[in-house]
């Protein structure tokens, strides 16, 4: 196995970096977008709670990320979830799983728009299930 020389290892770490920063700003805007403020972006488990509030309503939920198994799934909930809380699809949201950094910065830049938890809209009346009349 060849070895990486100092410039390629150097070439690395600043393309590292550099990724590592426009995941921060994405994750910034998207909170910024759904009203929480954007600095939780970059705090570690707070950035997570927040994620699971904006996406699901209720950020105690985070804690189903320390269950094994349980955490993938809850994963894939989360971000289908989160493509809902912006209007989109569910296929968006399993863009978000799978391409997640270019998804992200799709909702964080793009023209989508925060609806509320699930993408129920906040403050709206729960609606009564449809009874056919005879």
């Amino acid at each position: 196995m060849p070895q990486m020389s100092t410039g390629q290892m150097i070439a690395s770490c600043v393309c590292g970096i550099i990724a590592c920063i426009i995941a921060i700003v994405a994750m910034w805007k998207i909170f910024t977008k759904a009203g929480e403020a954007g600095w939780k972006s970059i705090v570690p488990f707070l950035n997570l709670y927040t994620l699971v509030k904006i996406a699901d309503g209720k950020g105690i939920k985070f804690l189903l990320f320390c269950i094994p198994i349980v955490n993938v799934i809850f994963g894939f909930m989360l971000y289908i979830r989160l493509a809902k809380a912006f209007g989109k699809s569910t296929g968006f949201g399993i863009g978000l799983i799978f391409l997640n950094f270019i998804f992200m910065l799709i909702l964080a830049f793009g023209d989508a728009q925060y609806v509320g938890p699930r993408g129920i809209h906040a403050g709206a009346a729960p609606q009564e299930p449809f009874v056919p009349q005879a």
